[in-house]
């Protein structure tokens, strides 16, 4: 990949429409435009995954920019082997959705099967509640993306759930319970403390 730098938002749009980027690293702080109207055009002609690097370390503003769109969200300061490793999961994510809809999701020994609707940890079958489940499905299919707790919500629940965060988080302890997944040291899924819940890409 060869990296294109934009330093305002026209430059950013002009290069992003000429060059179709593998992935866009995004500033929200642009001289020009707030960055948040930058994710939320782009995403009426694209999905390239795009990576939000900001100083803002308001949640408000990590949730906004995800519901908005985008892929990731890296506060600053951040090492640069954390972005790279951000880099790399949006682009297996981007090559799965490109390849069309993945019909398994498989990663440590966990095995999610959309078609089949049938789940299994190290070979042995788990056995979910319909709630558990979509959950699961919600969180496979956007494997390495951050999901809000808005976007599970309606998910799950759809456009009509509840707005209060407490039965999210009570179905989520349940499901990692059943993956014998410890949230203190994750296997599968990460919490995004106030932003939602991230599944190992």
């Amino acid at each position: 990949m060869t990296p294109v730098e934009a330093a305002t938002a026209r430059e950013a749009m002009q290069a992003a429409t000429a060059h179709r980027p593998d992935v866009i690293l995004l500033d929200l702080g642009l001289p020009d435009r707030d960055g948040m109207e930058i994710i939320a055009e782009v995403r009426e002609w694209s999905q390239v995954p795009i990576i939000v690097l900001s100083a803002r370390e308001q949640e408000s503003d990590k949730i906004a920019a995800l519901d908005l769109g985008a892929d990731d969200y890296l506060t600053k300061p951040f090492s640069g082997g954390e972005l790279i490793a951000r880099i790399r999961v949006a682009l297996r994510h981007a090559a799965r959705h490109a390849a069309g809809a993945a019909a398994v999701y498989e990663r440590d020994g966990l095995r999610v099967d959309f078609e089949a609707r049938t789940v299994s940890l190290d070979g042995e079958a788990v056995r979910l509640t319909p709630i558990e489940y979509r959950l699961l499905v919600a969180l496979a299919k956007n494997a390495g993306r951050v999901v809000t707790h808005a976007q599970l919500i309606r998910e799950v629940w759809g456009r009509h759930g509840a707005e209060d965060n407490t039965y999210l988080r009570i179905h989520t302890q349940h499901l990692r319970e059943k993956l014998s997944d410890d949230p203190l040291r994750p296997r599968f899924i990460l919490t995004e403390p106030g932003v939602g819940y991230r599944l190992k890409g």
